[in-house]
């Protein structure tokens, strides 16, 4: 970095307009010695931020319990049996969030793999938006331990959105023992890049100076929307780097692949015109899926609703929410819309208990109509610490009346029996 750039100290808050008068050759801070510092020539221009808290669930478990801090520790499992998070140290591992448990644990079978506890982690979650709010009301969030934010309208205190972003990074580690990395930049989908550059506990900056020179080596995959199928059509057509995609001209982008060529020009000169938009909680969360051929098979249909429960029950866990109704949605081969509602018996975030209530709703629905899609819901979305409680089943179990003294073998087996439903997630 040149000598004009722009440089702040994470740990003490020292900031200069010129790096060179500031920082040791080696980075150190000449304030505190500290080695987490920053320097970029817009560091104090640059005011929309990407925050993300570090292994979230995980470093929420260590903080509870120091036993676990040098330990590779994964949150998951139950019927599910896939990653939630994993901590950093079974990250070096090779565990990944959403890998299927047996193979974590086969890439780490030292792992301590605890159950998630989402009323623990959503109120955590809650404590880090406070203290946000604290420095910007303009804050979009995305998951309990994400969100942007945008400090165009920051508190006068603060002399630059950077420092202001430090001071909170040292709050949050402070005051609720976890860490987050912050992603700096003139808008969210740099912002959002910059956030994934340096974790955990990460302070990255781009800037519009070197975007242009920063994305080009990088795969079509960083850009926001581009999934799986999207950058298969992209190498079909030869473009697998964001060079590649400049070199193609806007309009054949939108000829080619439609509203989302026009996103693609823009994202590769790494501009973007969304606004960090603050929004209340969802009213709903639904996954679908759209069959190659039109079916009115009952088995192909109810096969279909397995995948979607996992995934609707994922994304209810992670962006913390329990759903009190499941929603079936068909659409006919002629484009007829059908939906079919059903209140569950408790608040749930449970991929079982979604998928029961979504084949009850289908097994009224199939017959001789063929369908060409096939979608759930998760309807009148409530707070995580009201779903499945625990004490519901053992609550139930309370009112029967004892077993017979000869039966305790078979007794003993339901209970055991019992206790696995209520533990699983």
């Amino acid at each position: 970095m040149n000598a004009a750039a722009a440089w702040l100290c994470r740990d003490c808050g020292a900031s200069s307009q010129d790096e060179s008068a500031a920082r040791a050759a080696d980075g150190r801070c000449l304030a505190c010695g500290s080695p987490r510092t920053v320097a970029h020539p817009e560091l104090f221009s640059l005011d929309i931020a990407h925050i993300d808290c570090d292994a979230f669930y995980a470093a929420v478990e260590k903080r509870d319990n120091p036993s676990l801090l040098d330990k590779p520790v994964i949150i998951g499992g139950g019927r599910r049996g896939v990653v939630s998070t994993a901590c950093y140290i079974a990250r070096i591992y090779g565990v990944r969030s959403a890998m299927p448990m047996f193979q974590a644990l086969k890439a780490c079978p030292d792992a301590v793999v605890l159950r998630p506890d989402m009323a623990k982690y959503s109120a955590v979650g809650r404590q880090v938006r406070q203290l946000m709010q604290e420095v910007t009301p303009v804050i979009e969030p995305l998951s309990i331990d994400e969100a942007y934010l945008d400090l165009g309208a920051r508190l006068p205190i603060y002399a630059n959105p950077a420092s202001a972003l430090a001071t909170l990074a040292r709050r949050i580690e402070a005051s609720l023992g976890i860490t987050v990395s912050i992603g700096l930049g003139p808008n969210k989908f740099l912002a959002k890049i910059a956030s994934d550059l340096d974790k955990p506990r990460g302070f990255a900056v781009i800037g519009r100076g070197d975007a242009a020179d920063f994305l080009a080596p990088k795969r079509v995959g960083v850009i926001w929307g581009v999934g799986e199928k999207l950058a298969q059509r992209l190498a079909a057509d030869g473009i697998t780097t964001i060079a590649q995609l400049r070199k193609v001209d806007e309009q054949t982008l939108i000829r080619r692949y439609g509203s989302m060529g026009a996103r693609l020009a823009l994202f590769a000169r790494g501009e973007d015109d969304r606004r960090v938009a603050p929004r209340g909680a969802p009213k709903s969360i639904s996954v679908e899926t759209t069959f190659e051929t039109d079916t009115a098979d009952p088995s192909a249909l109810s096969a279909a609703l397995s995948p979607l429960c996992r995934r609707l029950a994922e994304r209810l866990f992670r962006a913390g929410y329990a759903a009190e109704s499941l929603v079936l949605k068909l659409k006919t081969a002629d484009f007829q819309t059908l939906t079919r509602t059903r209140t569950l018996a408790h608040p749930t975030m449970r991929e079982a208990l979604l998928r029961e209530a979504a084949e009850s709703l289908l097994a009224g629905e199939t017959g001789a109509v063929a369908f060409r899609l096939i979608g759930v819901g998760a309807g009148r979305l409530v707070a995580p610490e009201e779903a499945d409680p625990p004490d519901l089943l053992s609550a139930l179990e309370k009112e029967k009346p004892a077993p017979p003294q000869q039966s305790g073998l078979g007794s003993s087996s339901s209970s055991s029996s019992t206790a696995d439903k209520t533990k699983s997630p």
